[in-house]
């Protein structure tokens, strides 16, 4: 799947002026409200006409200069916030919606594999009243899949949720990244959703792009903290070693080796870990008698002064790169510059389980 896109378009007093091509995966459209987001995805499904643009999907144009393929034709499917069941229909009735915009001779997901996928088959008999948040949004996205999209939409699918149906939600998205051939523009503010989901993340600030790239380089690039940085964070890739007998588990990303509270994942598993910046504390030489678990030997890439008190460190720890919140009195104390060898220090319940995902093995 080729997604290119190239819009322009003015909102009142704002200016949406966006260029950017989508891979395969799930492709992340990251920034704060207002930024843009949204109108972007609208745009690409057909519910905005942009003044100005090329929407190109798998080579066939969507918009340009002179055409304009509707909605409908698009073969697109949308996951909205409040996920707009119907409410007069069971789920069954719900999902096969779904098949009814599909194109003649389509190969479609099989009801079964899709149900399955979701873990939504005790609920086909149910309205979407007798639903929890949770299981709505399941039902919204096979819904949306059954359509047999060529792209998926999802505009902050878990807005709406508490921190618990999150939770729940979110690996079923890791599902359909890594079991299905769908691939997805998703909509988020949040870096720990990011962290979890993205293969290749687009920043958008006032209508712009700030910086497109792989996930892991966009989430550890200290020049980029859209939502502030209290949300500034790195994404690192993990297997899971072993399992110890006092409830911690022990990981290794590439010659880096963490400890963190048990997870319930079987060793060889690999995993996504998003380490907050404001959880990484920096030392000159090893510290010795401390209740911090993980010391991890690195070297600073970049160093980025804020217009406030703070700093954002970039390091390299064994090839991971990680980010590192302190303040420019501590920059200067230690005398932190790029090149530098230093110890960065984690402790281990700093990872909360929300910051966890799986990932294809």
């Amino acid at each position: 799947m080729s997604l290119k896109v190239s819009i322009q378009h003015r909102l009142g007093d704002f200016a949406l002026d966006v260029a950017f091509e989508a891979p395969p995966g799930v492709t992340v459209l990251f920034g704060r409200s207002g930024s843009g987001k949204t109108s972007v995805v609208n745009a690409v499904a057909g519910l905005m006409r942009p003044e100005q643009g090329l929407i190109e999907l798998d080579g066939e144009v969507l918009q340009d200069r002179t055409s304009w393929t509707p909605p409908h034709r698009r073969r697109m499917g949308y996951v909205f916030q409040d996920t707009r069941l119907f409410p007069h229909l069971t789920v069954e009735r719900n999902l096969a919606y779904g098949r009814k915009y599909a194109p003649k001779g389509a190969n479609l997901p099989k009801l079964d594999t899709i149900v399955e996928l979701l873990g939504i088959g005790a609920l086909l008999s149910r309205r979407p009243a007798d639903l929890s948040g949770g299981e709505k949004s399941r039902v919204a996205i096979g819904r949306a899949l059954l359509s047999g999209p060529r792209l998926l939409l999802a505009d902050e699918p878990l807005a709406a949720l508490d921190d618990d149906h999150k939770s729940e939600i979110l690996p079923y998205f890791e599902r359909l990244r890594d079991e299905l051939d769908v691939p997805v523009l998703y909509v988020s503010h949040s870096a720990a959703e990011v962290a979890r989901l993205a293969t290749t993340i687009i920043v958008l600030e006032q209508g712009h792009i700030l910086r497109t790239g792989p996930a892991q380089e966009v989430l550890a690039d200290p020049q980029i903290t859209p939502l502030g940085p209290g949300a500034a964070g790195a994404m690192l890739e993990a297997k899971v070693v072993a399992h110890h007998a006092d409830g911690l588990s022990e990981l290794s990303a590439g010659s880096t080796r963490l400890l963190i509270p048990h997870v319930p994942c079987d060793p060889g598993q690999t995993l996504r870990v998003l380490v907050e910046a404001q959880d990484v504390m920096l030392a000159k030489t090893r510290p010795e008698g401390i209740s911090a678990l993980n010391v991890l030997a690195a070297t600073i890439r970049d160093v980025r002064i804020g217009d406030g008190p703070g700093a954002m460190v970039q390091l390299d720890a064994g090839g991971n790169l990680m980010l590192a919140r302190v303040t420019r009195r501590s920059v200067d104390a230690l005398g932190l510059a790029p090149g530098q060898e230093i110890f960065a220090i984690l402790k281990a319940v700093s990872v909360a389980r929300e910051h966890l995902g799986k990932t294809r093995a």
